[in-house]
């Protein structure tokens, strides 16, 4: 009906089953449904027309009552109280949308086939996955989300559970249809499921879940550090190699002193040091020489960018290397290359610890724009006669 008056803030049908519909959206309809705990009735509130609305629109009172009570065209029970008087007589007029059972509140939502899904899917769990059928009933929304694939991810982790997964890369996964792909894909809804279903002994909680290979147990993509003798030879006539972490952390280079640099042009370029490697960090990549347990038996000194980020890496190195040094990052280098200035696209503004007091100096200049807005001054940009000098008196230190 055309709302008159009054009649615009009276309850309609479809606003209650919307009210009816959160509740489902919300999961608590189908998570009550699951527990077993049986049905207990809903009863909707509905705003309808009062006494005084029947006396100044009795027509409008009339029509909205009869769309409550033509009971096939919604569903619900309506429970209906008497309102009016002597000018317009008594009227019934409906109060309360009643919701009687599960059965009742499906065919109003028209959930019929999400409930059979649901009950498929907790079905099929119970047969290969007991431990994960809890999990479906407290979180039924999270299952039917997942409906679609379902079946695969059961049967993924069926092969997790059965397999001694420190054995495996991610990519020996062996269950058909499954690749990576569906694992990263599904990466998130899997760590949850294999959380429910593996013994604790399986799942290394200090990993963060977003690292699904290591909170599980399976084999990690090797990490590699490259490197180069500054003068001389690595190993067997080699002057650079690239080694995984693992393997040279247990056969270190003999040199005493490393040289750490983030960027790989420089790398390639520093000039001959005797006695001494260079590594090419790539960045923040610098937290995987914490696996090279030799560094804290070598004179360590790292050179990066002098901007917020570069310290941020020094300071990073230094949890691990508390004694590493560093070369050209510091304030007469950045004030020396004024020309070769740039701007750092998105300064960090993060406590760094591991600064000593002239590099958080310069830091915090950095943060408060002392020399200009996010000055930054890349590694390549430094004079190759600047680089020389600095690494000839920070090596005879």
């Amino acid at each position: 009906m055309t709302a008159r008056g009054g009649s615009a803030q009276w309850s309609t049908p479809a606003a209650v089953v919307g009210a009816l519909r959160r509740r489902w959206d919300s999961g608590s309809l189908l998570a009550r449904y699951a527990s077993g705990d049986g049905w207990e009735p809903i009863g909707l509130p509905l705003r309808g027309p009062a006494a005084s609305d029947v006396a100044s629109d009795l027509g409008a009172a009339q029509d909205w009552a009869r769309s409550w009570l033509a009971t096939a065209r919604h569903g619900f029970r309506i429970e209906s109280a008497t309102v009016g008087g002597r000018v317009v007589g008594f009227n019934e007029v409906p109060r309360r949308a009643w919701v009687d059972s599960f059965d009742q509140a499906w065919r109003i939502l028209k959930v019929n086939d999400l409930v059979s899904e649901f009950d498929d899917a907790t079905s099929l769990a119970e047969a290969q996955a007991p431990r994960l059928v809890a999990w479906a009933r407290a979180n039924p929304m999270a299952l039917l989300a997942t409906r679609d694939s379902w079946a695969d991810l059961l049967r993924t982790i069926r092969w997790i559970e059965q397999s001694t997964a420190s054995n495996h890369y991610l990519r020996e996964i062996d269950v058909p249809g499954i690749d990576t792909k569906f694992i990263e894909q599904h990466r998130g809804i899997l760590t949850t499921l294999l959380e429910a279903q593996l013994d604790p002994e399986r799942i290394d909680l200090s990993r963060p879940r977003s690292d699904f290979a290591g909170r599980f147990g399976f084999r990690r993509k090797p990490e590699y550090v490259r490197m180069r003798a500054l003068e001389g030879e690595l190993s067997a006539g080699f002057t650079e190699l690239t080694l995984r972490i693992d393997e040279v952390a247990a056969r270190p280079p003999t040199q005493g002193t490393v040289v750490i640099v983030e960027n790989d042009t420089t790398y390639l370029a520093l000039p001959s040091v005797i006695d001494a490697i260079a590594i090419c960090s790539g960045g923040y990549a610098v937290s995987r020489l914490t696996g090279l347990p030799w560094l804290a038996h070598r004179r360590v000194i790292y050179w990066g960018d002098i901007d917020t980020h570069g310290f941020a890496m020094l300071s990073q190195l230094r949890a691990s290397l508390p004694l590493a040094g560093s070369a050209l990052m510091d304030r007469a280098t950045l004030l020396a290359h004024e020309a070769q200035w740039v701007r750092e696209p998105k300064p960090t503004y993060a406590r760094l610890p591991g600064l000593d007091e002239a590099e958080h100096g310069l830091y915090v200049d950095l943060i408060e724009g002392r020399f200009g807005e996010a000055v930054r001054l890349e590694q390549e940009r430094i004079s190759f006669g600047s680089v020389k000098q600095a690494l000839n008196s920070a090596l005879t230190r």
